[in-house]
């Protein structure tokens, strides 16, 4: 008789996610457990996740990766797949990941490719097409880096990458995505602050234009049509805000009469 198949919790963070939570817990329904950690949300996130079955606790947001650390010792099982609201586990790494547990894992966390989608468009060159992240992890061993921008789980040596993908459905209009720029930008140059860096007016010009140039046709983003374009001015753009930012960082730490 063969041995059982180690147990799974799927951790999900949210916040106002009434509108694509449904999808995304029924993508995991094959999980033993489904554990949402909620930053006080003020729409209907929490009824979604009652309809599935999920457990459900609150927490106050710091950043992604403080609240995944203070959630991932809570899984009642050893072994958490995260995914985040926006993103969707296809049917083929359900599949991998259950056989995966039924013989053992030989590895402490595993790499999970994704297929990111751009304006309903997926986006196959500009860079977006080699995304990875870790994301199927034994619990008492990772954690996420302390950081408040791209973190990414602490692992010890090479760990395997799984062939099936997570869909991620990040950007689904510009109305959507315009507060989470100005978040993720607020977050990069607050980071690269603290990390020692400073930026001039070299960074905040020829950062963007190198972002562009390195999506749009290094990357081959071109070949994606108007969304394609659309994606590396999106790029440049955000690389503009971020070096700004921390243009408007390194001003204020030298300006005269500033405290020490």
């Amino acid at each position: 008789m063969s041995a059982p198949r180690l147990p799974l919790t799927v951790i999900v963070p949210t916040f106002n996610e009434e509108e694509i939570l449904d999808d995304c817990l029924a993508s995991v329904a094959f999980a033993d457990e489904v554990l949402v950690v909620d930053s006080f949300s003020t729409d209907r996130t929490p009824e979604v996740a009652a309809a599935h079955g999920a457990r459900f606790v609150q927490h106050e947001y710091v950043n992604s990766a403080t609240q995944k650390n203070w959630i991932i010792p809570q899984a009642r099982h050893e072994w958490v797949l995260l995914v985040d609201a926006d993103e969707r586990v296809r049917p083929e790494l359900a599949s991998e990941i259950r056989a995966l547990l039924a013989d053992s894992p030989a590895h402490d966390g595993y790499w999970i490719r994704r297929r990111n989608h751009f304006l309903g468009r997926e986006m196959k060159h500009g860079g977006w097409e080699t995304d990875a992240v870790i994301r199927l992890f034994r619990r008492d061993v990772a954690r996420y880096q302390d950081r408040e921008v791209h973190a990414e789980i602490v692992l010890p040596g090479p760990l395997p990458t799984l062939r099936g993908r997570l869909d991620h459905y990040s950007f689904r209009s510009w109305r959507q995505y315009w507060p989470k720029i100005a978040k993720y930008t607020d977050w990069g140059a607050s980071q690269a602050f603290r990390d020692g860096k400073r930026a001039g007016r070299a960074s905040i010009v020829l950062r963007p234009a190198l972002r562009f140039f390195k999506m749009y046709v290094l990357r081959l983003g071109f070949l994606d049509g108007a969304e394609g374009a659309q994606l590396a001015m999106l790029g440049a753009f955000s690389v503009y805000l971020k070096y700004s930012k921390l243009w408007e960082m390194s001003r204020r730490s030298t300006a005269p009469g500033r405290d020490a």
